[in-house]
């Protein structure tokens, strides 16, 4: 979630917005200089294994979600060198061949945030914060739109791109996106033009592409204003990341959905949300007994994808079967007594699974 009023008094948060906005007017998107780790970036092969008995081919593939909290300056301070040790852990994790192969980052708004995909050999970012939505559906009810209030950042316009990425290890063959309709956001976050994206990746060898899913949705207390307004602004978010959905998802294609979707405490939200998108929670899948998943995280209780706002689901189809088997937190340890984000990242491991005819021709291939 975005946590612009926690750390400053609304009228210094305001007027940081406007310098912000000032600044980035004059400088285009850039809102602080810095340069990315120096990193070679090699075309990834997948590891293909070959069950001959069944007839089936099947891989791994881990997708990891990082709010990174890459606010800029004024608006938040010392994010620089907590976002260079993320990228410096990013390459090393590279070079040791345990990264994830596809990050989809939120809140990246600076040079720094994104240098956290640098190793990654291909980079899709999400909506800028002059875009504006192609999508044809009904705005937000006008007397939502009528309350709108400066001092809640609701009235500066977009200062802020959507701060979303998605950098991935295989090809991004095509991709969807859309920032949310101008009006469709409450409070602080009102000064990020939020959004959700699409990326298609091929994986060399898989029958079908996989779909790969990224969004960030308005916050709750951190947006400053009343919970049933912000409640209103995440319901209509959900409604247009449903139309994209809607719009672009092929569904003979597998998807995998990760990001800061802020339903942490409230089933309203969740429950929305749930509807719209498709197929089922790693959460809720990991923690059914005959699922055989490694589940590294602290899930207790009846319901502890409710505890979180960073979320992860998937969806398979006939051609390929997709399954996570194992779930955990990354950067979730301080360094020098601070955490690098007031998120953790949370990876997920699926395993792909499909049909082979020509066996011989995959192995061959692979």
């Amino acid at each position: 979630m975005m946590k612009f009023g926690n750390r400053v008094r609304t009228p210094l948060l305001v007027a940081s917005a406007l310098v912000l906005s000032a600044f980035t007017a004059l400088s285009g998107n850039s809102t602080e200089a810095d340069n990315p780790p120096t990193v070679q970036h090699l075309t990834k092969s997948p590891r293909i294994k070959i069950d001959a008995a069944r007839g089936t081919a099947s891989m791994d593939f881990s997708v990891m979600t990082y709010n990174v909290a890459g606010l800029p300056w004024p608006i938040r301070r010392g994010r620089p060198a907590a976002l260079k040790e993320i990228a410096r852990d990013m390459v090393a994790l590279h070079a040791a061949e345990r990264a994830p192969d596809v990050i989809v980052l939120q809140e990246a708004f600076t040079p720094a945030s994104e240098a956290v995909g640098a190793p990654y050999a291909h980079k899709i970012s999400g909506p800028r914060a002059k875009d504006v939505t192609a999508l044809d559906l009904p705005s937000i009810d006008q007397g939502f739109v009528r309350a709108r209030r400066f001092l809640k950042g609701e009235r500066i316009g977009k200062v802020l791109s959507s701060g979303l990425f998605i950098f991935s290890d295989y090809p991004v063959i095509a991709a969807h996106m859309t920032p949310f309709q101008e009006n469709s956001c409450a409070g602080y976050d009102c000064l990020a033009n939020k959004g959700a994206m699409i990326a298609v990746i091929e994986i060399p060898g898989a029958p079908a592409p996989i779909q790969i899913l990224n969004t960030h949705l308005n916050s709750n207390g951190a947006s400053g204003v009343s919970a049933a307004r912000a409640l209103a602004a995440h319901r209509q978010q959900v409604d247009e990341m449903g139309a994209l959905m809607a719009q672009s998802l092929n569904l003979n294609w597998p998807i995998i959905y990760a990001g800061d979707f802020n339903t942490r405490h409230s089933e309203d939200r969740f429950g929305h949300n749930a509807k719209t998108l498709p197929g089922k929670l790693v959460a809720q899948y990991c923690l059914e007994p005959q699922s055989a998943c490694d589940a590294r995280m602290p899930w207790t209780g009846d319901a502890p994808w409710l505890d979180t706002q960073d979320l992860q689901g998937f969806a398979g189809v006939p051609q390929i079967d997709i399954r996570p088997i194992r779930a955990e937190k990354m950067f979730e340890k301080p360094r020098n007594g601070k955490m690098l984000s007031d998120h953790d990242a949370y990876m997920v491991t699926y395993r792909l699974t499909w049909k082979v005819e020509n066996l011989a021709t995959l192995e061959a291939a692979s």
